[in-house]
């Protein structure tokens, strides 16, 4: 079999099991282009040439997993976020396009904050997960203190070792805690994106993130704010005037979003920022 037919059997293998027509044909050719350590316009290239002979079987056994829903970055062990590579495990969700417009803001925040002021920021990004808001950020603020902190130490280690791969891991300190609580001094950017999916929605997720992602990164409460609510409660009093904070929320959570910001007085909602399918997806507030 050339390549191009055991991509195609892939494909028709991921269909025929419920994934989506598209998203089968890409995640085959992906498999196989991860196997195989090629980009895409080799893949192009060499498409009709036929493949080593170990590549049948192993890549038999990856189509199958993927079959049984499990998210190709877990197969592959890794996902692209912000043009850096990422490893992916069971403890920490897979980043997603949407949270680059967290590093976005984060960055047009940072741009205010030089503006005003002559120190270097220091940056907390919670509920690290992989690192992948930490990691972009401190490659993209190279003076920049940068912290980063989940109740998870198995997730740290994935972020420890994910800022040794992109060239930061000394200068992101890691800390294992709830939200800003090991946090002391000032801070003057706060990023994140926190759990925030309603309970009720729980049991209806997608299978590739409810079995394999962790539920403690997913799950916000009965209406899925909890976590921002605590985090809005924290960040009344530990951002430095001026200081801002931004994550991402839910789809349809825009209004209690504001509400939660506009309860605390010396927070400034500033802007809410859409995604690519314009889901309003990312909150900007300021410290007064």
């Amino acid at each position: 079999m050339t390549l191009a037919e055991h991509v195609s059997a892939g494909r028709i293998r991921l269909r025929d099991s419920g994934i989506d027509a598209a998203d089968a044909a890409a995640d085959a050719e992906i498999l196989a282009r991860r196997l195989l350590g090629w980009d895409r316009a080799r893949y192009v290239a060499d498409a009709l040439s036929h493949p080593p002979a170990w590549f049948g079987e192993s890549y038999r056994q990856w189509v199958d997993r993927r079959a049984g829903r499990e998210p190709v970055s877990l197969i592959i062990g890794a996902r692209e976020f912000w043009g850096l590579d990422f490893e992916v495990t069971r403890d920490v969700l897979t980043p997603r396009p949407e949270t680059e417009l967290v590093v976005e803001q984060a960055l047009a925040c940072v741009a205010d904050h030089r503006s005003a002021r002559r120190h270097p920021p220091v940056i907390v990004d919670v509920g690290t997960g992989s690192g992948c808001l930490a990691v972009s950020l401190a490659r993209e603020v190279p003076d920049a203190r940068v912290i980063a902190t989940d109740v998870s130490q198995a997730a740290l280690e994935v972020a420890r070792r994910n800022a040794a791969r992109h060239g930061v891991e000394a200068r992101v300190a890691f800390v294992c805690g709830s939200l800003l609580d090991t946090i002391a001094g000032a801070v003057d950017l706060v990023v994140s994106n926190p759990p925030y999916v309603p309970a009720a929605e729980m049991a209806i997720l997608p299978p590739e993130v409810r079995d394999f992602e962790p539920d403690v990164a997913l799950a916000g409460g009965a209406d899925g704010l909890d976590v921002i609510r605590n985090l809005a409660a924290q960040c009344d009093g530990a951002l430095a005037a001026g200081g801002w904070l931004v994550f991402e929320f839910g789809h349809g959570q825009e209004a209690g979003v504001r509400a939660v910001i506009g309860a605390w007085p010396r927070l400034q909602h500033v802007r809410v920022c859409a995604d690519l399918r314009q889901i309003p997806r990312v909150a900007v507030a300021r410290r007064l």
